[in-house]
């Protein structure tokens, strides 16, 4: 038994942000029926990086990331006869998660309105850029632009520079998350209260509630009236470690701001006479904001660092209490002992890669093991749920001939 057993969940999404949301809820065993354009799929299908270098609408590893444990269909549901089958299929369903932009589904008549004649009881999610009203309803809107005008963009990157965006898409991602939970919180008001609604996530919004710099930001500018937070300069404001360091196999990356680092930093790198040493004697130890000191201290650490590996480095850095940490590649993560303690990595067979490990669940139930299988190829399960709604194999031969499925 999974946690969300016996939920059936109808995934219109594509790209990024909605099969994050619905991958989420396959893998705590709703069962999720993703439906891809016909001959073509999901777009993601098409975007690298492929297995092997390979191209292929089996080979993306974002797609096929973004698609555990779900069954797929194919079905253009802009002719009559595959928006008649979407609506057979939305009457078997809990609930609907779509990422169109706000027009594309009311111009089909498949609007929440439309859907909920068919099943009364439907939950419906929809993911747009900047949500379903508000007169940027239907702007166009890009990672990068979502990240400028969330706020995020305005603390990011050097301040001698202009502002940075972090890397790929973090964002959608985000917005994916926020839109599992807000789908999860309305399923349970409808089991608890009887209420089935439509739920409006805007990637914007979500963007400007993240906890990645813009929540700290609000709270800033709504208790002083100004922006506190700012770009960082290039030089640290301690002596101590900051920032990133050479290691003899690669970085690592500290955060030693504080004063009370000074007697863990002495012990990390085993010199005992920098702690006698009466230039830092100072009682409130304000000589750790003395940058005087910065050049002397950055050639005692790199000398000591350069000798270690990074998990040498970490591990010394977390027995003397310092922040410290590798910086960890792909090849880091897939080996490290915590990550293999908690078995967070899981090995999953495919017909096009064979057996390869993806990430798994962040959540650890006790009672319940999430049944994490592979994503489906492209209308693989077509035969077995268009059988359950009454169409025999002559039947979906002439759909297929038609380009309906």
């Amino acid at each position: 038994m999974t946690a969300l057993n016996g939920i059936r969940v109808i995934d219109l999404t594509r790209y990024i942000s909605g099969p994050f949301c619905t991958r989420q809820l396959a893998t705590m065993g709703a069962e999720i029926i993703k439906i891809e354009k016909p001959i073509s799929g999901d777009p993601t299908r098409n975007i690298e990086p492929f297995y092997n270098d390979a191209p292929g609408i089996e080979n993306s590893g974002l797609f096929l990331y973004l698609n555990m444990s779900k069954k797929g269909i194919t079905l253009d549901y802009k002719k009559s006869k595959g928006k008649e089958i979407l609506l057979e299929l939305v009457r078997t369903a809990d609930i609907v998660v779509e990422n169109f932009r706000p027009t594309f589904l009311p111009e089909l008549n498949l609007s929440y309105e439309d859907l909920k004649k068919v099943n009364p009881n439907l939950i419906m999610t929809s993911i747009s850029n900047f949500g379903q009203t508000g007169p940027y309803r239907d702007f166009e809107l890009t990672e990068i632009v979502m990240y400028a005008m969330g706020l995020t963009m305005n603390v990011t990157g050097l301040a001698s520079r202009e502002p940075q965006k972090a890397g790929l898409t973090v964002m959608q991602h985000q917005a994916g998350s926020v839109a599992a939970n807000a789908t999860l919180g309305a399923y349970l008001g409808r089991e608890m209260h009887g209420i089935s609604q439509h739920i409006d996530v805007s990637l914007l919004e979500t963007q400007l509630t993240s906890i990645d710099r813009t929540g700290a930001q609000l709270l800033g500018y709504q208790f002083s009236g100004s922006n506190p937070f700012q770009r960082f300069g290039e030089t640290s404001i301690s002596i101590l470690p900051m920032g990133v360091y050479p290691v003899s196999d690669g970085y690592v990356m500290f955060v030693g701001a504080h004063p009370h680092w000074w007697p863990r930093f002495v012990k990390m790198i085993n010199r005992p006479d920098l702690f006698e040493d009466p230039r830092f004697q100072d009682s409130d130890y304000n000589f750790v904001y003395n940058l005087d000191y910065k050049e002397e201290l950055e050639a005692i650490i790199l000398e000591w660092m350069v000798q270690r590996t990074k998990q040498e480095v970490m591990q010394e850095a977390q027995a003397a209490g310092m922040a410290g940490t590798a910086i960890n590649s792909m090849a880091d993560a897939i080996v490290d002992p915590q990550f293999n303690f908690r078995n967070f990595f899981v090995e999953i067979d495919h017909p096009t890669t064979g057996t390869i490990k993806y990430p798994g669940v962040p959540a650890h139930f006790t009672d319940i093991i999430p049944e994490l299988n592979r994503a489906p190829l492209l209308g693989e399960h077509n035969k077995e749920v268009y059988a359950e709604l009454g169409y025999d194999e002559a039947e979906l031969e002439k759909l297929v001939l038609e380009e309906v499925i």
